[in-house]
C-alpha cells in the first residue's frame, strides 16, 4: 500500500507540474513528458530570472562556448546543444531539462531556434509563477514544413519599419517561418511613381533590411506581389489603361467593374511584369514568390473577349498563368499564386506547371477550399491552406467564424498533406481593424500550424495576457476576445463581414438586398452594443504593461466606438423608410455625424503611430464620405 501509495504521489506530482507550466506554451508541443524524479531542478525562479534574457540574447543555441559559461555561472552542470539529422523529423528538437543540467537537439539550426522559444516559455513560467523547472523531455516538430503569416500592406495601411520588426520578434518567437507583405502598388518601382508617391511604399533598401531581419530568426521574407487581378491602383492611372482588361465598366459575378485586372492578351501585360519582378525579386533572399492572380473577375469580358470565346476562359488564364511563372523562374524564384481561380476549371490542374504552388484559400468558418485539395494532389502539385485572420470587414473581429476557420484548415491541410499554412490577414475597405484585435487570430494561426491541438484555443485568454498584452491582471486579453464574439449578437447569418462594419461600408445600399443585412433587428443591434460595452468597461480595468499598451488600449476603444457607431447607424436605417441612410429624420443624421466626426480625428491621429501616412487620407475618406451623406 505504502508503494502504491508512493507512486500516486509521483504521478500526482507530475501531473501538477503539466498542468502548472504547460499554459505557458506556444505553439502547445507535440510530445510532453514530465520526469517524476524527486521533485525539481536546480532551475528556480530566481536562477531562471537570471538565466532568461542571457539564453534571449542568444541568436543561436549552437554557440557551445557561451553555452559553457551559462553552465559554470549558473551552477547547471551541462547546457548541450547539437544538431542530430539522423534521428530527428525535419525542424524537430529535443529538449531535457534533468536536475542539473540541459541537453537540446535539433534536426537543424532552425530546430534549435524553436527549442530556444520553448525553453524561453518555460523559464518564463518559473520566473512568472517563481516556481522551480521540473525535470521533463519534450520532443516536438511541426505539422507543416511552411507556417506562415502575409499582412496586406496595400488596402491602405504600411506598417513603419519599427512596427515590422516588432510583428516579425512575435512571429519568431511562436515558430513562424514564413513572413509575406501582399503588395499590389506599394513597393517603389523607379520607373512607375505615379503609382506608390501618395503610398509610402515600401523600398528596396527597407525589404533588404527586412530580410535579413527575418533571416536571423529563421523566418523567409517570400516576395509577394499580385500580377494580374487587383491591378486597380495601376490601371486607374491612364498612362496603363491600354492594359486593362475592361477600361469601361463591364458586368461581373460581383457586379459592376472596371479598371480591375490586366489583359492577359496584351504582350504589354507580361512586359510589365517582366520589369516588376526583375526591380523586386532581388532584394529577397527568399526561393519562392508569390505571384497573386486571384480573383480575375473581368476575366472574358472585355478586350480578351474573343480570344476567351474561342480558346476558353481557363485556357487563357492558364497560358497568362504559366508565363509569369516562367518569368519567376527566370529570376531564380519558385512560384506560388492563389488557387481559387484554377479550381473553375479543373481539367486545366494537371497542365500547371509541377514547380508551381497553390495557395488555397477559403475564410469561411468550415473552410470549405479544402474540397478542393484533393484536385491538386492528384495532379502532383504542392500547394498550402490559406485560412484567415477574419478580422478585416470587422472593425473588432469576428472569432467564431476566425478561430474554426483557422482550425478547419489545419485539419485538413494535415489531412491531404500540404506543404504550408499562411494564415492571411487583409485590410480591406480601409483597413479600419487595429492590430489590437488581431493579435488573437495570428497567435491562434501560428499555434495551429505547428499543432493542431485543442489547448491552444483553451489557453489563448492566457497567453495573450502574458506574451502580447503583458498584463498580470487578464483583462486586455478578456476584454478583447469578448469585443470579437459580439457580432454573435446579432444573429446576422455568416458573411465575409459582420453587421458594424457593413452598415458603415453598405451605408448607400438597401439593407434588404444583402443576405446579411436583411436579417438584422433592432434588438439584435441593441444585444451587440451591450456586449460591446461591457467589453469596454473590462478594458477600463486592464493592465497592460507592453511597449505598446497605450496605443493598444487606445485603438481597441476607438475600434470598440466604431462599432457601436455602426450599430447606431443600422438601428437608425431599421426605423427609416424603406430602411435606407437618406430617409433617416435630419436630427438623427445630425447625431450620428456628431458621433462620427470626432471618431474620423482619432482615427487619423492613431493611425501614424504604427503606420505610414500614405494610405491614410483614403481610408479616413471612406468615414468622410459617411459624413457628407449625413449631410444631405
Amino acid at each position: 500500500m505504502k508503494f502504491l501509495f508512493l507512486i500516486s504521489a509521483v504521478l500526482l506530482s507530475a501531473l501538477s507540474f503539466a498542468n502548472d507550466f504547460d499554459k505557458y506554451l506556444v505553439p502547445y508541443p507535440k510530445n510532453i513528458k514530465v520526469e517524476a524524479v524527486d521533485g525539481t531542478t536546480v532551475l528556480s525562479g530566481a536562477k531562471s530570472e537570471k538565466l532568461l534574457p542571457v539564453i534571449q540574447s542568444l541568436c543561436k543555441l549552437d554557440m557551445t562556448g557561451d553555452l559553457k559559461l551559462l553552465s559554470i555561472f549558473y551552477s547547471i552542470n551541462s547546457i548541450k546543444t547539437g544538431l542530430d539529422s539522423v534521428n530527428l523529423k525535419p525542424q524537430e528538437y529535443y529538449l531535457k531539462i534533468e536536475k542539473e543540467s540541459i541537453t537540446i537537439l535539433g534536426q537543424n539550426p532552425a530546430a534549435l531556434f524553436y527549442a530556444k522559444q520553448t525553453l524561453l516559455q518555460l523559464l518564463s513560467y518559473s520566473v512568472t509563477e517563481t516556481k522551480a523547472l521540473p525535470c521533463l523531455v519534450i520532443n516536438d516538430y511541426p505539422d507543416f514544413e511552411r507556417r506562415g503569416y502575409m499582412l496586406d500592406v496595400s488596402r491602405d495601411k504600411v506598417p513603419t519599419m519599427e512596427s515590422l520588426y516588432k510583428l516579425i520578434d512575435l512571429l519568431a518567437s511562436w515558430k513562424i517561418n514564413e513572413f509575406q507583405l501582399y503588395t499590389e502598388h506599394t513597393f517603389a518601382y523607379k520607373n512607375h511613381e505615379i503609382v506608390w508617391e501618395n503610398y509610402s511604399p515600401l523600398t528596396a533598401d527597407e525589404i533588404r533590411e527586412l530580410d535579413k531581419y527575418c533571416t536571423d530568426r529563421f523566418i523567409d521574407l517570400v516576395p509577394n506581389q499580385n500580377s494580374f487581378g487587383h491591378m486597380e491602383r495601376w490601371l486607374e492611372h491612364d498612362e496603363y489603361l491600354d492594359l486593362a482588361e475592361c477600361p469601361e465598366t463591364c458586368q461581373t459575378v460581383w457586379g459592376p467593374s472596371k479598371r480591375h485586372s490586366l489583359d492577359p492578351t496584351n504582350p504589354e501585360s507580361l512586359k510589365l511584369m517582366q520589369e516588376l519582378y526583375a526591380e523586386l525579386l532581388p532584394n529577397f533572399s527568399s526561393k519562392y514568390f508569390n505571384i497573386g492572380c486571384d480573383e480575375t473577375m473581368e476575366l472574358g469580358l472585355g478586350r480578351s473577349a474573343p480570344v476567351c470565346k474561342k480558346e476558353g476562359k481557363g485556357r487563357v488564364y492558364l497560358d497568362y498563368l504559366i508565363k509569369l511563372n516562367s518569368e519567376a523562374n527566370k529570376n531564380g524564384k519558385q512560384t506560388q499564386f492563389w488557387g481559387d481561380i484554377i479550381v473553375n476549371h479543373p481539367e486545366l490542374i494537371e497542365e500547371l506547371p509541377k514547380n508551381m504552388i497553390a495557395m488555397v484559400w477559403g475564410y469561411d468558418n468550415s473552410f470549405p477550399a479544402g474540397k478542393n485539395l484533393p484536385k491538386f494532389v492528384a495532379a502532383g502539385l504542392d500547394f498550402y491552406v490559406c485560412p484567415g485572420t477574419s478580422t478585416w470587414n470587422s472593425l473588432i473581429g469576428r472569432n467564431t467564424n476566425g478561430f474554426e476557420n483557422l482550425k478547419n484548415a489545419s485539419l485538413q491541410g494535415k489531412k491531404y498533406g500540404a506543404k504550408g499554412y499562411l494564415n492571411t490577414n487583409w485590410g480591406d475597405y480601409g483597413h479600419w481593424q487595429p492590430l489590437s484585435v488581431t493579435f488573437p487570430a495570428m497567435m491562434l494561426g501560428a499555434a495551429y500550424s505547428w499543432n493542431c491541438d485543442e489547448k491552444s484555443l483553451q489557453n489563448l485568454e492566457f497567453l495573450l495576457n502574458h506574451y502580447v498584452y503583458q498584463d498580470k491582471t487578464g483583462k486586455t486579453a478578456e476584454a478583447i476576445l469578448k469585443l470579437g464574439y459580439a457580432d454573435q449578437k446579432t444573429n446576422m447569418p455568416n458573411g465575409n463581414a459582420n453587421a458594424f462594419h457593413l452598415m458603415l461600408f453598405r451605408y448607400k445600399w438597401t439593407m434588404d438586398g444583402n443576405y446579411q443585412t436583411r436579417e438584422l433587428t433592432v434588438e439584435g443591434l441593441q444585444a451587440a452594443e451591450k456586449e460591446i460595452l461591457d467589453a469596454l468597461e473590462i478594458l477600463k480595468t486592464a493592465g497592460p504593461q507592453s511597449a505598446d499598451s497605450v496605443i493598444l488600449i487606445a485603438e481597441t476603444e476607438q475600434a470598440a466606438n466604431l462599432a457601436i457607431h455602426g450599430i447606431h447607424l443600422g438601428i437608425a436605417r431599421l426605423m427609416a423608410k424603406d430602411k435606407a441612410t437618406e430617409n433617416i429624420p435630419a436630427e438623427v443624421k445630425a447625431e450620428l455625424k456628431a458621433e462620427l466626426e470626432p471618431l474620423i480625428e482619432n482615427h487619423r491621429k492613431l493611425w501614424i503611430v504604427r503606420n505610414r501616412p500614405g494610405g491614410l487620407d483614403d481610408s479616413a475618406g471612406k468615414l468622410e464620405d459617411l459624413i457628407k451623406y449625413y449631410e444631405n
